[in-house]
């Protein structure tokens, strides 16, 4: 092996040309006639049998060429990559040359670690959310405990909206039945939406034992069959139910949790949506942080330097799908997608990541950020102690390169993150957050992944535009 061409190109790449010479190359030749000369047949000879000489006046000179090379390469590309004291960092894109008697050449164009030039990264600054809770936060987070303590008690009077009614129905188009539109013993929430407009509106009103048929017509976006269709729909009400909410009181509290007077059950509340709103804040001030640190950033990144971390986006997602249960390509028909669109819309975070690998590096670097053989150990431990894992389970899944790297990025952020400052302070509300977005919107903002929504005209006749509503006990 001999590398006789070494050129920077653009977007830190490098592309190397090497050479592979007679010897090694018939050596490869050889190789891979042994082992493939089992599997061709020549005439005259058991199979096996034939020399390699009469093999090539048969196929061609080249017969074994392809394999031979690909034989060779990736311990040469290794070396010559190693030689050259590249810092790779991609996928590398391979070109054959030549090829002959007298070996082969190729070239191989390289994505290295681009040079990174590092912005401010001391004194960056952002706002942070100050997270306050209020009576109303708290009845919120009281309603799901509300709703499951909520009974539906049956009434002798007129449906009214808010009401349970126990219902059979059947859709009618040109007085035939259409498929989908019949429903017997049917609980429908009056006022929740969960059928064709105007369905609930008139049930408004019946009472227990009544009979009625509704004229409705579908919406123009229905399912095709029934877009814009006049239809009856031809109900009785079975029953009618009342929801009773409990009393807000210590015996509440007592009935849905662990408390024993409703002030501890609020407490308790507060506590919890305190933590997880100070978390949230938190999370968007070091967002913010880092993006301000990687917008400062210049670097050249190749693009097979995304496409790996792209693909390690992927196998960490498919695996945690898989430790679910589910197949992977099934979960993405499932979702109405494939592993391409699954890469595009990957591929945005990919890129953010890349950068705030790099920029993190960079500050490492530049602090001489070093992280000892007794910190690796410290977190192997923890590691061990979090997953219920021996230390040398963790050893061996780990590997102590990337537990190192890992640790010194984690150093460089909390670096970052110690020299930052609060900008200033704004109210955790959502209204107080509804403000400050329509007084600083930014064209550049988040992008999402969008995945596949089911379409609309998928919708049962039964239940048009169904909504979630909560689910009430019964008496």
């Amino acid at each position: 092996m001999n590398v006789t061409s070494v050129e920077k190109k653009e977007k830190s790449t490098v592309e190397l040309v090497i050479e592979i010479g007679a010897e090694e190359f018939e050596a490869a030749v050889q190789k891979v006639y042994l082992k493939n000369r089992s599997s061709i047949s020549v005439p005259g000879f058991r199979k096996g049998k034939a020399p390699r000489k009469i093999i090539e006046n048969m196929y061609g000179a080249g017969v074994f060429y392809e394999d031979a090379i690909n034989e060779v390469y990736p311990a040469a590309y290794a070396q010559a990559v190693a030689e050259q004291k590249l810092d790779e960092v991609g996928y590398p894109k391979m070109e054959i040359v030549n090829v002959g008697k007298e070996g082969f050449t190729f070239k191989a164009v390289v994505s290295v670690r681009p040079e990174v030039k590092l912005g401010a990264y001391k004194g960056l600054s952002a706002p942070k959310a100050d997270v306050k809770i209020t009576d109303k936060d708290i009845d919120e987070e009281l309603k799901p405990f509300i709703d499951r303590a909520t009974r539906l008690v049956a009434v002798k009077r007129k449906a009214k909206k808010g009401d349970t009614a126990v219902i059979d129905f059947e859709g009618f188009m040109d007085g035939k039945p259409f498929e989908g539109g019949k429903g017997e013993n049917y609980s429908l929430e009056l006022g929740s939406g969960a059928f064709v407009p105007g369905f609930e509106e008139q049930v408004i009103g019946m009472k227990t034992g009544e009979e009625k048929d509704l004229n409705l017509t579908f919406p123009e976006d229905y399912v095709a069959d029934l877009a814009g269709k006049d239809v009856v729909f031809k109900v009785k009400v079975n029953e009618v139910k009342e929801a009773v909410k409990p009393e807000l009181d210590d015996e509440f509290a007592k009935d849905v949790s662990e408390f024993e007077t409703l002030e501890e059950l609020k407490k308790h509340l507060e506590d919890k949506l305190t933590s997880s709103r100070t978390q949230m804040a938190q999370r968007d001030y070091e967002e913010a942080i880092i993006e301000q640190l990687i917008d400062k950033m210049e670097a050249e990144i190749p693009e097979t330097m995304i496409d790996v971390q792209v693909d390690r986006m992927m196998d960490d997602f498919a695996n945690r799908i898989s430790a679910q249960g589910m197949d992977f390509n099934q979960y993405l028909q499932m979702m109405g997608m494939n592993a391409d669109m699954m890469r595009i819309s990957a591929r945005p975070n990919a890129e953010k990541q890349v950068k705030v690998d790099l920029a993190l590096a960079a500050v490492a670097e530049a602090e001489k950020i070093e992280v000892t053989d007794e910190e690796v150990e410290a977190e192997i431990a923890r590691l061990a102690e979090q997953y219920k894992l021996e230390v040398e389970q963790v050893k061996q899944a780990v590997a102590g390169a990337d537990l190192k790297a890992d640790l010194k990025t984690k150093k460089a952020s909390d670096f970052v993150f110690a020299n930052a400052k609060v900008k200033a302070k704004r109210a955790s509300t959502k209204k107080a957050a509804e403000s400050e977005a329509a007084a600083e919107a930014k064209p550049a903002a988040k992008k999402t992944t969008k995945k596949a929504e089911a379409s609309a005209e998928e919708k049962p006749a039964k239940k048009p535009a169904a909504k979630k509503t909560s689910k009430k006990t019964e008496e």
